[in-house]
């Protein structure tokens, strides 16, 4: 039997960015839910899992499984350093036709971004003028605090979910001083210190502090710090990993398992990237990038462990690239080189050309972060959620006690997988191995 709240009253989904992917996330649901469109590519609308085994095995959708919230009673916002609304925001980004964004027109003009809590020196090559004026980072946390509050109110909202999808910000390297200790964090807002807090940790800890689960779509560091672990843990909260797996890291993650399952050996693993949005901009600033060069090359190396195979992935090269081309737009296309080796160590190549839609393959994964992390905060699970792993790029994991994340896509599918079979009441009864 579940012993998960059931899933009532309206979902506030707060987005921190209203761009290409937030703005055809949202326009998505608010056509699914009319009966416009279709929610391809989620997980929660669209799998189904098996659950009992034997004479009792049967397979389920999720929402046969556990109480997940229903589109129609999803109430989105946002923040965004540009104030175009929604519907705006769907028209600017040109992801969508015109056709499948009008019929819910009405309702995306109505989403009018709240004023950002930015800071120019993270993102160089936004220049966007509706921005909060806060003298401090505490100032900017306590600011948010109460624009979370002031939507929950207005909305008559019974939860909430607080998702980044906003760009990508400097790299900011783990500080023992600062992140280990949520004291630290709290002492080094109060004391305005931009070197170590970026804005989207003040972003995430408003939002555990006013009981919502926090999802960080971009490779920034925020929620991956013990000090946002320590407060998640204390405001009983759930947090996941960071950075939406959408395109190639989504490829490598499936297709290094062929790899290493089929014992042959790697050289070499190249992988370039052309994109042309806001997120494309952002990333051609080499600070930024290297947030994203960090999170991606995360992925391979926990898959082909050379401790495991020594003969086969001792001294393979890495290497990954995004390159900013603007007549892309949101269409970006990934380039992978494999050179892998077989018997008696002969050569070989694997060549893969993903020519995919950002913001298509990141929409779906916005909806099943937001109402998996909401079904998580129900079912009383806080702190790191693992089972989310297959949604993203880099695993949340506890670092400090050596803990090697899961990259490995099947493996991450048994961990979601047993969570909702535990949450829906039934035996975890797959191993991941």
């Amino acid at each position: 039997m579940s012993n998960v709240k059931k899933a009532e009253g309206k979902l506030g989904v707060l987005v921190v960015g209203l761009g290409a992917v937030s703005s055809t996330f949202m326009t998505g649901v608010l056509m699914a839910r009319k009966g416009l469109a279709k929610p391809v590519g989620s997980m929660t609308q669209y799998d189904k899992i098996r659950v009992g085994e034997g004479a009792e095995k049967k397979y389920l959708p999720y929402n046969e499984i556990v109480s997940i919230a229903d589109l129609k009673d999803i109430v989105f916002g946002a923040w965004d350093v540009y104030p175009a609304n929604a519907y705006e925001s769907a028209i600017n980004a040109e992801v969508l036709k015109e056709k499948d964004i009008e019929p819910v027109k009405d309702e995306l003009v109505k989403i009018v971004p709240m004023k950002a809590a930015f800071d120019h020196n993270y993102a160089a090559r936004l220049d966007g003028n509706n921005v909060k004026d806060a003298k401090d980072r505490w100032d900017m946390v306590e600011q948010i605090r109460e624009d979370i509050r002031k939507f929950k109110a207005e909305n008559n909202c019974a939860r909430l979910v607080v998702l980044w999808a906003a760009s990508t910000e400097v790299y900011v390297p783990v500080n023992e001083k600062v992140h280990y200790h949520l004291a630290d964090l709290e002492a080094a807002m109060k004391a305005d210190d931009k070197e170590h807090i970026a804005p989207s940790m003040c972003y995430a800890y408003a939002a555990l502090k006013e009981g919502a689960p926090f999802i960080m779509g971009a490779p920034n560091t925020t929620v991956d710090i013990p000090a946002m672990c320590e407060l998640a843990e204390q405001t009983k909260m759930p947090i996941a990993g960071k950075d939406f797996k959408t395109g190639q890291t989504l490829v490598k993650s499936g297709f290094a398992p062929i790899i290493g399952t089929r014992c042959l050996g790697l050289s070499g693993w190249f992988s370039t990237n052309i994109l042309g949005n806001r997120d494309g901009l952002v990333l051609d600033e080499p600070a930024n990038f290297r947030t994203k060069e960090v999170s991606k090359l995360s992925t391979l190396e926990s898959i082909l462990v050379p401790e495991k195979q020594p003969d086969l992935y001792t001294n393979y090269y890495h290497k990954v690239r995004i390159n900013y081309y603007p007549p892309r737009n949101d269409n970006k296309e990934g380039w992978d080189n494999i050179d892998i080796f077989g018997w008696m160590g002969y050569p070989m190549q694997i060549k893969i050309n993903f020519l995919c839609r950002d913001s298509i393959l990141a929409a779906p994964l916005c909806l099943d972060l937001v109402l998996l992390s909401d079904l998580a905060a129900r079912a009383g699970r806080y702190g790191i959620q693992r089972f989310l792993s297959f949604f993203l790029k880099s695993p949340m994991h506890d670092y400090t006690q050596n803990e090697v994340p899961v990259n490995h896509l099947f493996q991450q599918y048994v961990m979601l997988k047993n969570a909702l079979r535990e949450m829906g009441g039934y035996k975890a009864d797959e191993a991941i191995d």
